[in-house]
């Protein structure tokens, strides 16, 4: 009975580091997507939280939180938050840039 538990876990841990792998590449999508958009350049992409929410309206998710960089001219940068439920974008907050 101890097995089934054991192997239980282990298929756990391993859909979830598969699916946090999916969820940023979903986020560098949007980053890249959403700069593109703007006339910015995206530097880089990376994960600050990612962790499980209930609610009564969307159930069970994951809500994740990711910083990214930009530049506007090129030489200088800024960083930005993207939120994500599930691998759909929530927020994305970014400062006051340059055009």
């Amino acid at each position: 009975m101890g097995d089934i538990y054991l192997l239980l876990g282990i298929f756990l841990i391993g859909w979830y580091f598969w699916y946090l792998r999916k969820v940023a590449e979903i986020a560098k999508l949007h980053a890249k997507r959403h700069c593109e958009q703007q006339g910015l350049q995206l530097i880089s992409v990376f994960r600050k939280s990612a962790l499980p929410r209930f609610n009564k309206r969307q159930g069970f998710y994951i809500r994740s939180l990711f910083d990214f960089e930009f530049s506007d001219d090129g030489e200088s940068s800024a960083t930005g938050t993207m939120e994500l439920y599930g691998l759909k974008l929530n927020a994305v907050d970014m400062p006051a840039y340059r055009i």
